[in-house]
């Protein structure tokens, strides 16, 4: 069953929404039929920092909060971020346009490391204070996660994938995604936000379940008369 998830990595919450779902999907015992496809989603699309703006700069401008307001808000996605058992420092944060991240994450897609590259992007964002906006940051994520060095200058030195991005972001408005966040099961059922563990747990059983019902059943017609020269559970007959 695959489960899109719209997800921006500029976002917090996509990174808590991210542990929470994998905490989920480990305790399922179908877990191995689980298809992960990572969508773009940006949050803030025409944003650029170019006056090294710090995380509480950026929260007091954009939502109009005194920065004191701001450190308050974001000390309780640190706790929450703690509890999924991840650490955020926001005091060394910075914030940045994120498409030519979400570009590097569709090349990763094309080795099957999309996976990584989204997490390995969280934490050079949320962990490590790097500027995921910044070329160079991100050729090292990708050589991190096992991309070749000069693959990824390639396609950061170009357009390429950005269709693909635009395309996810067509999409999420079309399926009347407004933030993120989103996890569509089946393209049937979404989950908005970073829920709780056991959310995510009854979500993916109930649509997994429905999944699995709907799949066509395989009958074979044995075309041998005879079951001669075969071995199961029993032991080989000859």
């Amino acid at each position: 069953m695959k489960v899109e998830i719209w997800s921006d990595v500029m976002c917090p919450f996509c990174y808590i929404g991210k542990r929470h779902f994998e905490q989920a999907i480990e305790k399922l015992p179908f877990k191995n039929e689980i298809e992960i496809d990572w969508k773009s989603y940006q949050l803030n699309p025409e944003y650029h920092n170019t006056n090294n703006e710090t995380v509480y700069d950026y929260l007091s401008r954009s939502k109009g909060m005194a920065v004191e307001q701001a450190k308050q808000m974001t000390k309780q996605v640190i706790d929450m971020a703690a509890n999924a058992g991840l650490s955020i420092n926001f005091d060394t944060n910075i914030p940045a346009n994120t498409f030519n991240a979400h570009r590097l994450i569709h090349l990763a897609a094309k080795h099957g490391l999309q996976d990584l590259a989204e997490e390995k992007l969280f934490e050079a964002h949320f962990v490590k204070a790097k500027n995921i906006g910044e070329t160079s940051v991100l050729v090292d994520v990708a050589v991190e996660i096992g991309l070749a060095k000069t693959e990824a200058e390639a396609v950061l030195a170009s357009d390429e994938f950005a269709e693909a991005v635009r395309y996810d972001i067509y999409e999420s408005q079309n399926l009347g995604i407004r933030g993120v966040p989103y996890f569509v099961m089946d393209r049937k059922y979404g989950v908005s936000g970073a829920q709780p563990v056991q959310a995510f747990t009854d979500a993916l059983t109930q649509s997994f379940k429905e999944w699995k019902a709907a799949q066509p059943k395989t009958t074979l017609t044995s075309l041998n008369k005879n079951d001669d020269a075969v071995c199961d559970e029993n032991g080989c007959e000859l």
